[in-house]
């Protein structure tokens, strides 16, 4: 594809589309450009994509931690006597504070090169707060720890994402799924090893010992992609048609103008006004709902109202999350071949059927079953919408966009503990399932307003 030229005085910058060549082309837009990554490996195998891997490691770390969180909730609210809005209200802190991070912290990610030192800072952020609520006993200084954690979690995602996405962008979905597949390995192992420390320790001593794989990661990552940058192309002209541009040393890169914080703030409001961008956010934000509601009130009623122990109530979450494990490479790949519209209605019209089942099978075995199978339709989607909004977006606002995608979500996150919280108070703690049922149904609803034209795109064209 020929290059385009951008505004006069404008800036320029390029990204690789060609995953499977040594060689970099440009994909670019008229109002605003990319970035040049490293070259691309020349392998084809998602296997040998180390750099992939060693993101989506980091990626299980951070819901490594989330996951344990959720597991100790029960725990928590017991010994500090909180009722179920306040328990949903310590999570709505959480995820209402990522709405407020993740905007300014994509457009950091978009503006400033060392992604591997962003992704190492966000892991240790993520990790340090869980230690100090170790040491507290008062809701307000739990609220706190949770504040910064969520700072540092929502860090991570526009880093990671629109770093994955620039690299491989004709392989987002399978990508993206691979990183999707470590927040579900850390989700589904977290339970069980937590679930297990706690026959043998109290909460308060886990949460100390489980910074550690924490601190380990985030010294990896430093080590391994704390030299990825992100190398900036030069910005006189545009490269002449049929010419290969020619990135630049790394002190005239960091010589070279920053863009304004203005003109980011534009391109921001550009996003704004995606209509297929914001329909799709809106979209992962009811699933969002569904998912965060589930996390956290799944634990609660198989604990109180069927009886299970820690270690069982462990081994269900691990189960939910092996099956959005499976999933997810799944979803990615298909998503490449048949197009994202295909595998997201499929995959939140058949959540939506799960859940109707739940419904009809309270306290029993088949409830236990669904629990996998809402799981493997549920975590499914999650890389696919990730992909298909990066499709409908400039590459050259990548961290801005996952930004306001992950803004909308944690928006979503947010309400949703606490009106099922409110729920569970008001009707009993199964009638959550009923809430939760409805903001899938919503999250469906949205994607079928979509333009016509993305339901026909394949996977991976430009926007």
């Amino acid at each position: 594809m020929a290059p385009a030229a951008g505004p006069a005085g404008g800036i320029h910058r390029r990204a690789n589309i060609d995953s499977f060549r040594a060689h970099t082309t440009l994909r670019d837009s008229p109002e605003m450009s990319g970035l040049a990554t490293l070259p691309q490996p020349t392998h084809t195998s998602i296997l040998r994509l180390k750099d992939v891997w060693l993101i989506s490691a980091g990626h299980a770390m951070t819901h490594w931690y989330t996951a344990t969180f959720y597991l100790l909730l029960p725990l928590i609210g017991t010994e500090l006597g909180l009722s179920y809005v306040q328990i949903g209200f310590i999570m709505t802190v959480q995820h209402a504070v990522g709405a407020a991070s993740n905007l300014p912290a994509g457009m950091l990610v978009d503006r400033y090169g060392n992604r591997g030192l962003m992704m190492a800072a966000s892991l240790f952020w993520v990790g340090f707060p869980y230690l100090m609520m170790g040491f507290t006993s008062t809701y307000w200084v739990l609220l706190a720890c949770v504040t910064l954690v969520s700072i540092g979690n929502n860090i991570w995602h526009p880093t990671a994402i629109s770093t994955l996405a620039e690299r491989y962008p004709a392989r987002k979905g399978v990508t993206l799924s691979v990183h999707g597949m470590g927040g579900n390995v850390g989700e589904a192992v977290a339970p069980l090893v937590v679930g297990a420390l706690l026959a043998a320790f109290t909460w308060r001593e886990v949460v100390m010992m489980n910074v550690v794989p924490g601190v380990f990661a985030s010294l990896l990552i430093l080590a391994m992609l704390g030299a990825l940058p992100t190398i900036r192309i030069e910005r006189a002209q545009a490269p002449e048609p049929g010419r290969q541009p020619v990135p630049v040393g790394k002190a005239a890169a960091d010589a070279a103008e920053r863009p304004r914080w203005s003109d980011q703030l534009s391109e921001a409001a550009a996003l704004l006004r995606n209509r297929a961008m914001m329909l799709i956010c809106t979209s992962a934000a009811f699933r969002t709902m569904t998912q965060t509601g589930l996390l956290v009130f799944l634990p609660l009623y198989l604990t109180r109202e069927l009886g299970y122990s820690i270690f069982a109530t462990g081994v269900c979450l691990f189960v939910l999350q092996a099956a959005g494990f499976a999933a997810s490479p799944i979803a990615g790949h298909l998503s490449d071949r048949m197009g994202r519209s295909r595998i997201v209605a499929g995959s939140m019209v058949m959540s939506a059927a799960v859940i109707g089942v739940m419904l009809l099978a309270p306290g029993t075995f088949l409830f236990v079953v669904c629990t996998a199978l809402l799981g493997f339709f549920l975590y499914a989607v999650r890389a696919v919408l990730q992909a298909w909004m990066l499709d409908s977006t400039p590459a050259s606002t990548a961290g801005s966009a996952v930004g306001i995608m992950f803004c909308t979500q944690a928006i979503g996150a947010a309400v949703a503990p606490l009106l099922a919280g409110w729920v569970a108070d008001t009707w009993g703690l199964f009638a959550v399932f009923y809430f939760l049922a409805g903001t899938i149904v919503l999250a469906n609803f949205f994607v079928f307003l979509m333009p016509r034209d993305l339901f026909g795109r394949q996977g991976g064209a430009a926007a």
